[in-house]
């Protein structure tokens, strides 16, 4: 009985611990494919980047988070 119980409490650590990676990996995901996202209209539009701001081509001067956000570039 003891050893039943021990297995449920080492499922619930692991649950837990899945549930917090999910939690922390989550926005750190969508910012990355955000980022991705505003370098590639950037560059598709014949731009380069430059810190945080496309150079150049159809976004020149806007920044890849504005860039990111623009439906007509992503498609959403």
């Amino acid at each position: 009985m003891k050893e039943a119980a021990g297995e449920a409490n080492l499922t619930v650590v692991a649950i837990v611990l899945i549930g917090i990676v999910v939690t922390i990996a989550t926005p750190l995901i969508t910012n990355m494919m955000k980022s991705t996202a505003g370098r590639a209209c950037c560059t598709d539009g014949g731009g380069y980047i430059e810190g945080r701001t496309c150079q150049g081509g159809t976004y020149s001067g806007q920044s890849i988070s504005a860039i990111s956000s623009d439906s007509s570039c992503t498609g959403r």
